[in-house]
Formats: structure tokens, C-alpha cells, sequence
């Protein structure tokens, strides 16, 4: 959430991540195990970031995408990204949806939590008859 924070308070710029990445992990992260999951996030998220944004602009019509904060936004399409392309088995939807939630609370304005919870549990609540559809067609 920092690097993607850093990357779109800097005006986003193609390739920034990468490096912004790269830098934050080594500084701040010495010995975590998961820099690789962290590249592999932030990569995912730039990838499926006009889709994301869509998302974010249907499930939250009143809040154009430049007027939520930077924190979050990008909570958002880490949550989203997590929800709707992530492998459900490495992070579990309502898993998901709790991480950005905390995210949003201890990072983000008073009322994020509960914006963080409204847009992703509408979301999850318009993917979940897929999922089901999914399921039962598997069994």
C-alpha cells in the first residue's frame, strides 16, 4: 500500500512502481519473505488498473475516482485487485475484503473503514452468484 501510495502521489508515472517497489522493500522490509508476493501484487494491480478503476467508479457513484484520498484509492484496487483476479486460494475474498478494511483504519481518514467495507462488500456481493455459478457447475 506505500509503494502504490508513493507511485500515485507522484502522478503515477509508467515504470515508477517498479523501482518505488524495489526501494520500499529493501528499506523498510529487511528479511520479509514476501517481496515477491509484493511485485507480484503491485504488478497486478498496475496491469488491471483501468478495469479497477471502473470497479470503483460503479460501486461508488457518488465519489469520483480523483476525489477519493490516496490512501484510499489505492485500497481500494488492492482490494479489488485481491476480489476480483487474485488467486482466491492465496488470499480468500472476505480475507480480502478484512486486510483493506484495517488498512483503511489505521492508515486512512475516520470514515474509510466504512467506505473501504461498503464499496468492497457491494463488489463481492455482485461476484458472488458467479462464484456460486461457478461452484455448482464444477460439482
Amino acid at each position: 500500500m506505500q509503494s502504490l501510495y508513493e507511485w500515485d502521489f507522484g502522478g503515477a508515472k509508467p515504470g515508477e512502481l517498479e523501482k518505488i517497489v524495489e526501494r520500499n522493500a529493501h528499506e523498510f522490509g529487511p528479511g520479509l519473505e514476501s517481496v515477491e508476493f509484493i511485485k507480484k501484487l503491485a504488478q497486478g494491480i498496475v496491469s488491471k488498473m483501468p478495469q479497477i478503476d471502473k470497479v470503483i467508479e460503479k460501486a461508488a457513484p457518488e465519489w469520483p475516482l480523483e476525489q477519493i484520498t490516496i490512501i484510499d484509492r489505492n485500497v481500494l484496487r488492492i482490494g479489488l485487485y485481491e476480489l476480483l483476479f487474485a488467486n482466491k486460494e492465496e488470499v480468500p475474498p472476505k480475507v480480502a475484503i478484512n486486510e483493506a478494511i484495517e488498512l483503511a483504519k489505521n492508515f486512512g481518514g475516520e470514515n474509510s473503514g466504512k467506505f473501504i467495507n461498503g464499496v468492497l462488500g457491494t463488489v463481492y456481493k455482485q461476484i458472488q452468484p458467479e462464484e456460486e455459478t461457478k461452484e455448482a457447475t464444477i460439482l
